[in-house]
């Protein structure tokens, strides 16, 4: 049975508000998260995803309160993720409201952890979030909201992940991210391959055309965030162009 893809829009929360940025940097206001969050409901999106991209920065865990804010308002899955670093972290987001919890800088430092939260919460709930930028040869994870490189090989770490409990895998191109010169399909790819688990494909989104050339390259969902919050593109638009190209969606 082959599944419909996902179109899913992502909000970078910092003190708040959404932000947006280039490569992780000079982030800039982009809006209210609960109203954002409303607004793409209705436009269709399948899924939201809010990131807190100063939580493991700061030493901190991701906000609760604007989790709950936004999941009172709208009734599609949220994934959230920034600064978890236990357990307890995964708990208190689901229980705000969250459906799905990435674990990014943490579960470099501590594998095992995507399994004790697999085992109490279940493996559909746990995403492994991978920022990862090329190096020769290859591609390197880094973390810390980009800002530390790991030395681990980014697609060996996926599948390792996937072993140790992790549901889904949230790959995003720090190379590309804010670009707009498309998704990184070599590394989506090479992940897509190494991996059983659903991949949702992030960084670059800057054309109609990206999000089916990343749905083709074996991403079962692509997320962007300054395309929609911008209104270049709306995710019917998005929609409609992957069904163009026989790509199954989801429609409202």
């Amino acid at each position: 049975m082959t599944l419909a893809k996902r179109v899913i829009p992502c909000l970078d929360v910092d003190r708040g508000r959404v932000v947006k940025g280039i490569r992780f940097q000079g982030l800039r206001d982009a809006g209210d998260p609960v109203q954002l969050a409303q607004r793409y409901e209705q436009e269709g999106a399948d899924e939201l995803t809010i990131l807190d991209v100063t939580a493991t920065l700061e030493a901190r865990a991701a906000t609760a309160r604007v989790v709950t804010q936004v999941a009172e308002q709208i009734g599609i899955p949220l994934t959230v993720g920034g600064g978890v670093r236990s357990v307890d972290d995964v708990r208190r987001l689901l229980q705000a409201g969250a459906d799905k919890v990435a674990v990014n800088t943490q579960a470099v430092h501590d594998p095992a952890l995507l399994g004790r939260c697999a085992d109490r919460f279940g493996a559909q709930c746990m995403v492994v979030a991978i920022d990862a930028r090329r190096r020769p040869g290859g591609f390197e994870v880094v973390v810390e909201s980009g800002r530390t490189a790991t030395g681990l090989d980014a697609v060996a770490w996926a599948a390792l992940a996937a072993e140790r409990g992790a549901g889904e895998v949230l790959l995003t191109s720090i190379d590309r991210d804010g670009t707009q010169l498309g998704y990184d399909l070599e590394l989506l790819a090479a992940v897509a391959t190494a991996v059983t688990i659903p991949v949702v494909a992030s960084g670059g989104a800057g054309r109609i055309e990206h999000f089916a050339a990343a749905l083709d390259a074996g991403a079962d969902a692509v997320l962007a965030a300054s395309q929609f919050h911008d209104q270049r593109l709306s995710i019917g638009a998005v929609k409609a162009f992957c069904a163009s190209r026989g790509i199954e969606v989801r429609w409202p």
